[in-house]
C-alpha cells in the first residue's frame, strides 16, 4: 500500500503525489492510567489518520502534533503540556503552512480533550483570514465511536473515560505491544451531574490516572471502534470531495 505520510516522503514524491487535501492528527503526552502508553492520544489519532489516507485518494498525512494542552492531567506522571495559547498557535501555524503549500482542504483528527478548544479557536481564526479554507474535524472520536456502535458494545459508562473501556480497547487493538494490561483499573466518577459540565482537574476524579473501566477493554471492541471510525471519516471526506468541498445550501439564495 502506498505511503502518504509526509514525514516519510521525499519532496519529489510529495510533488508527484498530487495531494489536494491533508489530514492532521492532534494528540498529547500524558498518563492514561498505568496500563497505556503516554502517547496514546497521538498514537491513536495518527494511526487512524494513516488508515483513512489508505482509502482516500489525494490525502496527505501531516506530521502529528504530539503535545497538546494537558494542564488538567499534570498530577500524574509524566505529563508534558503546552499552554492553551501555544497549542492554538501551533495548530494555526500548521494550517497556514498547509494553505501556503496550495492545499486548502484539511481534516483535523483530534485525540485529546484538552485540544478541543484550541482546535475551535485556531480553525475560526484561519477561516477569518482565509475564507476559502475548508476545515473538517473529528473532535472527540471516543464519543463518536460510542454513537456509531450498537448500544450493547460497551459494558460500563458507554465505553467512556480517560484510559477507560473504549480508549483502552482501541489501544489494545492498535498497539498491544506498548500496554500493560495487568495494571488496568476501574474508576467511574459517580457524582457528576447529568447534562451539566464540571470543569474538573483530573486528580479530582481519580487517583489512578484513568477513568472508566479499563478492565472491560478487549481487542475485539477496539477493532470494531477502529472500523467504524475510519469508515465514518472516509465516508465524510468522500462526500465532501463529491461536492468539491462546497457545503453551502443549494437553496440558500432563494431565501434571501
Amino acid at each position: 500500500m502506498a505511503n502518504h505520510e509526509l514525514l516519510k516522503l521525499t519532496a519529489n514524491q510529495v510533488k508527484k503525489g498530487n495531494y489536494n487535501k491533508a489530514i492532521l492528527a492532534i494528540g498529547s503526552c500524558e498518563a492514561h492510567g498505568l496500563h497505556l502508553p503516554e502517547g496514546t492520544d497521538t498514537l491513536v489519532a495518527y494511526k487512524l489518520s494513516c488508515m483513512v489516507a489508505d482509502r482516500v485518494e489525494g490525502l496527505l498525512v501531516l506530521p502529528p502534533i504530539t503535545v497538546g494542552y494537558s494542564g488538567h492531567y499534570d498530577t500524574f506522571p509524566f505529563t508534558i503540556t503546552l499552554s492553551y495559547d501555544t497549542v492554538t498557535q501551533v495548530i494555526y501555524d500548521i494550517l497556514e503552512s498547509v494553505l501556503r503549500n496550495g492545499i486548502n482542504r484539511i481534516f483535523l483528527m483530534n485525540g485529546h480533550d484538552g485540544n478541543i478548544a484550541p482546535i475551535e479557536i485556531a480553525s475560526r481564526k484561519i477561516k477569518e483570514k482565509y475564507p476559502d479554507a475548508r476545515i473538517a474535524a473529528l473532535p472527540q472520536w471516543w464519543v463518536t465511536a460510542g454513537e456509531l456502535l450498537p448500544p450493547d458494545t460497551f459494558e460500563v459508562w458507554n465505553g467512556l473515560g480517560h484510559g477507560g473501556e473504549g480508549e483502552t480497547s482501541i489501544v489494545y487493538y492498535l498497539f498491544p505491544e506498548w500496554c500493560e494490561k495487568e495494571l488496568a483499573t476501574c474508576v467511574v466518577p459517580d457524582h457528576l451531574p447529568d447534562k451539566i459540565e464540571i470543569k474538573w482537574d483530573f486528580a479530582e476524579l481519580t487517583n489512578t490516572g484513568n477513568t472508566g473501566d479499563a478492565t472491560k477493554a478487549t481487542v475485539e471492541k477496539g477493532e470494531k471502534m477502529t472500523k467504524v471510525l475510519v469508515d465514518c471519516v472516509v465516508d465524510a471526506i468522500k462526500k465532501l470531495d463529491a461536492v468539491n468541498w462546497d457545503y453551502s445550501s443549494t437553496n440558500a439564495a432563494s431565501k434571501l
